[in-house]
């Protein structure tokens, strides 16, 4: 069983920046993903950005060269460096573990960003 706990939202100005904070619990392998998924008012859940230890971290277009993700392995938490923000990252993020000896993604609960002037 997988717990995530979310933390760093808030209200920020464009151009602003937030990290966001995802601390695991639970049994994590570095060869699992840990990600962060974003959902928009009337819109669909994405994935943001993805790292494991199986390859180069993974980002949506929209994020590129504004966002990074990483992965602290020693306290199971994964970060989300945000600069640059624009109106339309306002979201919900949304923490994501996939176990791959599971085949099965875990959930936290979510923090909301707000980018407004």
């Amino acid at each position: 069983q997988v717990q995530l706990v979310e933390s760093g939202g808030g209200l920020v100005q464009p151009g602003g920046s937030l990290r966001l904070s995802c601390a695991a619990s639970g049994t994590i392998f570095s060869r699992d993903d840990l990600g962060w998924y974003r959902q928009a008012p009337g819109k669909q859940r994405e994935l943001v950005a993805a790292i494991s230890s199986r390859g180069s971290p993974n980002y949506a277009d929209s994020v590129k060269g504004r966002f990074t993700i990483s992965r602290d392995w020693a306290k199971n938490t994964v970060y989300l460096q945000m600069n640059s923000l624009k109106p339309e990252d306002t979201a919900v993020y949304y923490c994501n573990a996939y176990k791959i000896n599971e085949g099965m993604y875990y959930w936290g609960k979510g923090t909301l960003v707000t980018v407004s002037s």
